[in-house]
């Protein structure tokens, strides 16, 4: 799984691979990948897995309200449109290009993201130990992988230009290093279905926990993550999954990503093909639970 990672251990080569094969019609691409990353064929026809769902959501249905959310700058005025504007992270600074990435007038500490970028986000904890041409080099490289459409997600194609924006670096003081636990709630035609919770992230106890409404672990494994922690219902669990039911509440399917910090709740993202819809899960039998679970909405491509 992922062998190709191994062949072409550079993630920027990587992506340049995928922008010269932009030409590769949508449907092609994604039963290839699906094959690449999840040994096995992808079936659009009939989708009954979960993955095999996201990947037909992918192809089939698009609405302009989910390329606005998906957008980390933009995805701000939606929030605030449903009244949940006080759940929104403090906002440092706005640069509309890589070049003219500043940290004049930013504190110390702060996390900088590409405004429409998966895994594009970095931590600044110390603004004076990092050269500044350097955190411009990242970005440009965060700017091409953007356009690369890894898997295919249309919400990030589009014709308005990325921005990066500074926030406050949030901090859980109860965990070691100040580490985040990402409350991300999958979400379908606006109801919770499953919690998955996020610990330990580049770390040795790095743990995908799966719990389900009434805040039940499920014994599985997404990944080569952990499963083996139990973590205590957090006291604002009612008020998240009442968020949630809110933000995603337009869409045929979204997770909602929550961060719940002494008793206050942030607004962390909406994501409408989590993973790409590249899961392994443990038991597999759990990628077919989900599917159940995802009821597709009509074609509108």
């Amino acid at each position: 799984m992922d062998f190709y990672k191994k062949i072409f251990k550079n993630k920027a080569f990587r992506f340049k691979i995928l922008s010269a094969l932009r030409f590769v019609p949508s449907k092609p691409m994604l039963k290839l990948q699906y094959r690449i990353k999840m040994g096995r064929k992808l079936h659009l026809k009939q989708p009954v897995r979960y993955t095999e769902k996201i990947q037909w959501y992918k192809l089939n249905y698009r609405d302009p309200v989910m390329q606005k959310c998906a957008d980390k700058y933009l995805v701000r005025e939606y929030v605030e449109s449903k009244g949940l504007g006080h759940l929104l992270n403090e906002l440092y600074a706005k640069f509309d290009s890589a070049e003219e990435i500043s940290f004049d007038g930013l504190p110390d500490e702060f996390v900088l993201k590409l405004s429409n970028g998966s895994s594009t986000n970095l931590l600044v904890e110390n603004k004076h130990d990092l050269n500044i041409e350097d955190i411009r080099a990242q970005f440009k490289v965060f700017y091409m992988e953007s356009g690369a459409s890894a898997g295919r997600e249309w919400v990030y194609e589009t014709d308005e230009k990325p921005v990066v924006i500074a926030e406050k670096l949030l901090r859980d003081p109860k965990n070691v290093n100040g580490a985040l636990r990402d409350y991300k709630i999958l979400c379908f035609n606006g109801e919770p279905a499953y919690i998955i919770c996020v610990d330990g992230r580049y770390t040795p106890d790095y743990c995908h926990v799966v719990y389900d409404t009434n805040w039940v672990k499920q014994n599985v494994v997404i990944g080569d993550s952990s499963n083996a922690a139990n973590y205590e219902k957090p006291d604002t669990f009612d008020e998240m999954m009442r968020i949630a039911r809110i933000l995603s509440a337009d869409f045929p399917a979204a997770r909602i990503d929550l961060y719940s910090i002494e008793g206050k709740i942030y607004f962390g993202e909406i994501t409408y093909f989590p993973w790409s819809g590249y899961m392994y899960f443990v038991p597999d039998s759990f990628d077919t639970e989900l599917g159940k679970v995802f009821e597709l909405p009509e074609k509108n491509v």
